[in-house]
């Protein structure tokens, strides 16, 4: 069978053609793993959000837009999936720390943890507002401790974006958490 254009299988998605979606899975499954894996940096994690990103697909299929490219649209897809996971995981860790605080936080006035929660949430609020590429590099350096050049790797980037957009994002966390500390 000849290799059919993508956007003659889009066609056939719209119209509910599992083979369609097979076809599309096989084409771009590589694609959408490795977008996911320079993100997780799992495996096992990267799979189970590859499926994800094309069970999503199959649920949008009747107002499925492509703008650009198939595959930069699932690549968009496949980011914005690890991006929730990563959502998700947080607010995990949030409800066990409050039920299993760390032993340094025992023992400490209910003061000293109100404000250790409120500037804690400040500072998480203030990162959730940043721009979605400088809230993106912001976390893969600081959170998950990447060097800027596995940044740049991990999202095909230059070293050089990495090093502005971590420049602008430290600069709006300084002005807004000293906007918040003003008032």
């Amino acid at each position: 069978m000849p290799h059919e254009p993508t956007e003659y299988l889009l066609e056939r998605l719209h119209k509910h053609d599992r083979s369609a979606l097979r076809e599309l899975f096989h084409r771009y499954y590589l694609t959408v793993c490795r977008a996911i894996l320079g993100l997780v940096k799992d495996e096992a994690l990267t799979e189970d959000l590859a499926q994800n990103v094309f069970l999503r697909l199959w649920e949008k299929r009747e107002g499925l837009q492509v703008n650009s490219s198939f595959g930069a649209y699932l690549r968009r897809m496949a980011i914005n999936e690890a991006l929730a996971h990563f959502r998700k995981a947080k607010r995990r860790n949030q409800e066990n720390f409050s039920e299993h605080p760390p032993a340094s936080y025992v023992g400490r006035s209910v003061e000293q943890d109100y404000l250790l929660t409120e500037m804690q949430e400040r500072i998480l609020t203030a990162i959730e507002s940043l721009p979605p590429r400088c809230r993106l590099v912001f976390r893969l350096s600081r959170f998950e401790e990447l060097s800027y050049r596995e940044i740049a790797e991990r999202l095909d980037i230059s070293v050089k974006t990495v090093e502005n957009q971590m420049g602008k994002a430290l600069k709006i966390l300084r002005e807004r958490l000293q906007e918040e500390q003003e008032d």
